[in-house]
């Protein structure tokens, strides 16, 4: 007996492609993943109907996130208001690729392209925790850390490995949900100080993004030590003198 949802051929598909891109990782298996893919291929279903490309939806995407630490830095309940941009931005990322799909405009281009794209959103969510009011320094950790992570996992696909590697605590839901909550913490204090319920005297904006970014800081470390594990597994060992990279000529190590 299928439980939820009957699945359509168009669910079935949507299915098989995201599995392709994900190095065979299955997300029939998990309820929240199988709605992830559901929502964004939902989503692009319009957007081809009306001749949207797929690299617009990218860069739409970063010019929402872009618009995150500005309005955070508004103040009063306006990181509260902050959140939407940055949740739209987030749909927008897992849009583009279900609409390339959709279209048959999926390219090497495009991947290259989303890739930067979500760097730049990944820096921006973290310059809103600074405009929140954590130090930083602290979230200049948590960049590197975050960069670390995506580069051993690129150079790792470079090398050879198929798919992601590990799907880690510290993916790009994960990064939008820490300052996503964090936000909205920020903006509840603010509401609560302002009709004079004030509970935890000592806790205010800046000591609430200090929090939520130490959260993101262990969540990234693990994220990281799992990717280059992960990593470490999956390619296949050099010999004397060290591991080597496939498709170097000579088949040297770097």
């Amino acid at each position: 007996m299928t439980r939820g949802r009957p699945r359509s051929a168009a669910d079935e598909e949507s299915f098989d492609h995201w599995s392709r891109l994900h190095g065979g990782l299955d997300p029939r298996g998990s309820v929240w993943v199988r709605g992830w893919v559901r929502l964004t291929h939902a989503g692009a279903r319009p957007l081809a109907r009306w001749g949207v490309h797929p690299d617009a939806v990218t860069l739409a995407a970063v010019v929402l996130t872009a618009a995150v630490p500005l309005l955070a830095g508004l103040g009063a309940l306006w990181p509260l208001v902050a959140v939407v941009p940055m949740v739209v931005a987030a749909v927008l990322d897992g849009v583009d690729g279900a609409l390339a799909a959709r279209t048959g405009t999926d390219s090497a281009w495009g991947r290259v392209l989303d890739g930067l794209a979500d760097r730049c959103a990944d820096l921006l969510l973290l310059l809103t925790l600074v405009v929140l009011g954590a130090p930083w320094w602290l979230v200049a950790v948590v960049a590197v850390a975050t960069l670390l992570l995506e580069q051993a996992r690129a150079l790792g696909q470079a090398a050879g490995m198929v798919g992601p590697g590990a799907v880690t605590v510290w993916e790009r839901p994960s990064r939008v949900i820490v300052v996503a909550f964090t936000a909205a913490a920020c903006a509840a204090a603010w509401a609560a100080r302002s009709v004079g319920v004030d509970v935890l005297p000592a806790v205010d904006g800046a000591v609430l993004a200090t929090t939520g970014t130490v959260v993101g800081l262990a969540l990234a470390l693990v994220g990281l030590a799992h990717v280059v594990r992960a990593v470490r597994r999956a390619l296949p060992r050099g010999g004397a003198g060290g591991d080597t990279f496939p498709g170097r000529p000579g088949n040297t190590p770097l």
